[in-house]
């Protein structure tokens, strides 16, 4: 496994790494899962307050407890359980992020958090007051650095210009390039990582039969893997997918959500097969036409 500085942060992370949403609440299997990962390579974990209304905290916690200085966490906070328990309310206070960091704190078993993000944001935010509490935390030594998980281009900007942010999580592949127009070369020139999630895309680049993705029609999506196909050799589909994202000189980590053993040891095994030539990128790059925001510009 190979690992990457996290921007301006003293982390350093594996560059395929463990996003925890995807798991099953078979907790059992779920932190066999993790403990295998780590065994492999992977010291980076993602997952949030929300997941699993906070039982997916409390798995990764008992997971990692017995290596816990040898991993690398990171959760979110930003959403708040309405009274009913019927959905979730944006809450980008001080009060509330205070108040939720404890309680992730309990459930992951641990007296700091490596990572803390903020899990969303809009551009209306009190950005002052949430950047002063994740600002607080970090002197109290409650987290190691910040970051935020959006796909905003006006609010990443907001952030790289009022914060000292570390990261950004967001969601990046050869079927939605839209991070390429405005977000990437912004992060990489203020030392800024950025985690990728969605890197298989649903699976649709990982051999799952094709069917529409955003704006791109099943058609488009099918010529698009056809390509990919030729293109991976020796590698599987999900490892060529895997490594379209790391290619980027912005990406610190493709964080891949897996279910099962064999999902993981594919994965894990991006680091071992051949790299992806520049020729095979410009290859993937041409075969399907790039993503543009059309939003929060």
């Amino acid at each position: 496994m190979n690992y990457r500085k996290l921007g301006n942060s003293e982390l350093k992370i594996s560059e395929v790494s463990f996003g925890c949403m995807s798991l099953q609440e078979d907790f059992d299997a779920s932190e066999k899962l993790v403990r295998l990962a780590f065994d492999r390579g992977i010291n980076y974990f993602d997952t949030a307050d929300i997941y699993q209304n906070g039982q997916n905290e409390v798995m990764l916690g008992n997971a990692v407890k017995d290596f816990r200085d040898k991993v690398i966490i990171g959760t979110k906070v930003g959403n708040q359980l309405r009274p009913d328990g019927n959905g979730w309310n944006w809450n980008p206070s001080k009060k509330y992020i205070l108040k939720s960091v404890e309680e992730s704190l309990t459930r992951l078993q641990t007296d700091y958090i490596d990572l803390y993000q903020l899990h969303g944001g809009t551009i209306d935010d009190p950005m002052d007051e949430t950047i002063d509490a994740f600002e607080t935390l970090r002197k109290e030594g409650k987290i190691r650095c910040y970051g935020i998980s959006s796909i905003r281009p006006n609010v990443i900007r907001e952030y790289v210009k009022c914060s000292n942010i570390s990261s950004v999580m967001m969601q990046y592949s050869l079927l939605d390039r839209r991070p390429e127009e405005l977000c990437l070369e912004l992060l990489k020139e203020n030392n800024i990582g950025v985690l990728a999630r969605g890197s298989i895309a649903k699976g649709l680049l990982a051999g799952k039969l094709s069917s529409d993705y955003l704006n791109h029609t099943a058609s488009e999506v099918n010529k698009a893997t056809d390509l990919m196909k030729k293109v991976s050799g020796d590698r599987s589909m999900c490892q060529t997918a895997i490594q379209f994202v790391l290619k980027h000189a912005s990406i610190t980590s493709a964080v891949v959500g897996v279910r099962t053993e064999k999902q993981l040891l594919e994965c894990v095994s991006t680091s071992n097969v051949a790299s992806l030539s520049n020729e095979e990128l410009v290859v993937l790059q041409n075969s399907i036409e790039p993503n543009r925001y059309v939003n929060h510009l």
